[in-house]
């Protein structure tokens, strides 16, 4: 090789090279990246084909209870929670609110399977309904399917169950589903990862960020943060707290202030909290057995849990001698008892409503008797607490509730702990759940706050649909029915709500019955009209109202006679409107009018 060739040579090989001065750069630019462990909203490492998907509410939303929500690609639709909701004041005699399967039934070809969160009453209540629809696989961790099994046994029902637990991975359908440890005030609690082609949505459930739980147990973050590296296309993430600064303290807050109660007092402890709450009443125990009470336990669920959380191991160090049968609680020293019960919500059948109402088979309330409300009201229920609670005073109990001292926290994470899922999981779309219309709002503020693009947060109602291709999502509103399912007694869905104005009118004005007996050949009435009232006023001090009402009726049949009135429709009508006019204009009060019209 010639001096001028080696020069040239050498010289090219000394020449930058710009396709490696390019890759070199996109190489530091991702080791920075990776370091810091940051990825911008929405960015995505894999870039995957489209395909179109759907997020369906059914109840959770604007509201707090029945939670169902829909994964709905392709051919196949994921069921995520299937819960029931208290009843509103004003729905008269409805036992539970379930959502509406319509949709589910019109697509039951198309469904894989019910995921469940944990195993809270808003979560799996609606699940017997359900199955008596639509029979699927139910995957649960293992308290939640135990209290499910209750479920299923009272309604006689049989379901394909898998129980799950922490760190599975499971497929169901299409739909590859990693469970995922959190904190929340029911053991055995999920955030679920779902993976499927074109989507992957991580759904935290109801959850806490709790660094000290009863059963040691810490929610994985470096797992969510590992998810948000690898790219999260929607994030559904609970906002029951969103409205609350700061944190939601720890469950050790709750114990070492229960303990304070039990090394201060000599009274008979009795403690009103959820059933479920099993690491809860896990530390009620352990604090009797540190200052060497027995327990008794009263209310079904609160039996049925407990030994539900025996047969788990949750329980495998408390002694069997420890408990005494409710019945015998008469036998121990005031200073030697703890009983647990449930009651909480002022349940009217619930065993702390028996014993403030003096009627509880074995246990009588007396003035050496401290009862602690180791809860907070679920919305709605104020009232119907607030009068067991004034029950309580009125036997000069001492009553200890949760404003008053720590004998309760919450079980959902507060803002700064929502700002903490976000940081790490850092979605492209975001969609609040789990709250009432006023949650919902904070939760997507504080989302935008920390950076998530306006137009990339959704806030549905129930029913909506979210429709989700690659990077585009639109909500189609009303895509199908998102109104609650009222179940009362044995009738699911057959009160709506005429039925429930009728109820009202009732419950505020009450009744009046008309029985008319005419003579279907000459249309001549064949005896004196009975008028009847039920709740509407006392009959022996407004006799004359009464029998003024009575001449109204004779007035109307008369009129209705005289012009060949003989149509059943028309009379019930004519005596409907005319008896109405006449008691709202002495009353002032619109009772429900009922004439019967009799042809004989």
């Amino acid at each position: 090789m010639t001096t001028n060739n080696l020069n040239k040579q050498t010289e090219n090989n000394n020449k930058p090279n710009k396709k490696a001065q390019k890759q070199q750069s996109n190489n530091d630019s991702r080791k920075t990246s990776e370091s810091k462990g940051k990825r911008p909203h929405g960015s995505r490492k894999p870039k995957t084909p489209e395909h179109p998907y759907k997020i369906i509410p059914l109840g959770g939303l604007k509201e707090i209870g029945k939670n169902c929500t829909l994964i709905e690609s392709g051919n196949d639709i994921l069921v995520i929670d299937c819960g029931f909701a208290f009843p509103e004041y004003e729905m008269f005699g409805i036992d539970i609110v379930i959502p509406d399967f319509t949709y589910l039934k019109e697509n039951i070809d198309k469904i894989r399977g019910v995921i469940i969160t944990h195993g809270h009453e808003d979560h799996i209540g609606g699940i017997p309904y359900f199955l008596k629809e639509i029979n699927v696989p139910i995957y649960a961790s293992p308290l939640a399917m135990g209290l499910i099994d209750h479920k299923l046994e009272e309604h006689r029902l049989h379901a394909e169950k898998h129980v799950i637990k922490p760190g599975d991975f499971f497929k169901v359908g299409k739909f590859e589903i990693e469970a995922i440890q959190i904190n929340h005030s029911i053991a055995d609690a999920l955030a679920f990862s779902i993976k499927f082609p074109g989507g992957h949505i991580v759904h935290t459930g109801d959850f806490k960020v709790d660094y000290s739980p009863h059963d040691g147990k810490v929610i994985d973050l470096n797992r969510l943060s590992r998810l948000g590296d690898e790219g999260v296309d929607l994030l559904l993430c609970d906002s029951t707290n969103a409205t609350k600064k700061g944190y939601t303290p720890s469950e050790a807050v709750v114990r070492k202030s229960i303990d304070d109660i039990f090394s201060n007092t000599d009274k008979r402890i009795i403690i009103a909290t959820f059933s479920s709450n099993v690491h809860r009443i896990k530390y009620f125990i352990e604090s009797s057995m540190k200052h060497k009470r027995r327990i008794a336990v009263s209310g079904r669920s609160m039996e049925n849990v407990l030994a539900l959380a025996k047969g788990l191991g949750y329980l495998d160090d408390i002694p069997e001698s420890i408990f005494v049968k409710v019945g015998n609680v008469k036998d121990i020293q005031d200073k030697s008892l703890t009983i647990i019960t449930t009651g909480s919500q002022g349940e009217p059948m619930s065993a702390l409503t028996r014993m403030a109402n003096d009627n509880h088979r074995s246990i009588k309330l007396k003035k050496n008797d401290m009862v602690v409300f180791s809860s907070s009201p679920i919305p709605g229920n104020e009232k119907v607490i607030s009068q067991v609670i004034n029950k309580l005073y009125e036997k000069n109990v001492e009553v200890v509730l949760a404003s008053m001292t720590d004998v309760h926290v919450s079980g959902h994470a507060s803002a700064e702990e929502l700002k903490l899922i976000h940081t790490l999981v850092r979605p492209r779309f975001f969609m609040p759940v789990h709250g009432e219309y006023r949650h919902l709002i904070e939760h997507a503020k504080i989302a935008h706050a920390l950076g998530q693009p306006q137009d990339n947060i959704f806030i549905l109602s129930n029913g909506d649909a979210l429709d989700v291709s690659g990077k585009k999502a639109s909500v189609n509103r009303c895509y199908t029915s998102g109104e609650g399912v009222m179940v009362d007694g044995y009738g699911i869905g057959d009160v709506g709500n005429v039925v429930l104005k009728d109820r009202k009118n009732l419950s505020q004005s009450g009744l009046v019955t008309i029985a008319v007996a005419i003579d279907s050949a000459t249309g001549s009435l064949m005896s004196k009209p009975e008028l009847k009232t039920r709740g509407f006023v006392y009959v022996q001090e407004h006799q004359d109202i009464l029998d003024e009402a009575m001449e109204v009726i004779y007035n109307t049949l008369g009129y209705c006679m005289e012009n060949k009135i003989k149509d059943e429709a028309a009379l019930t009508k004519a005596i409907r409107d005319d008896v109405k006019s006449f008691i709202y204009k002495k009353t002032k009060r619109n009772p429900m009018i009922l004439p019967l019209i009799l042809y004989i």
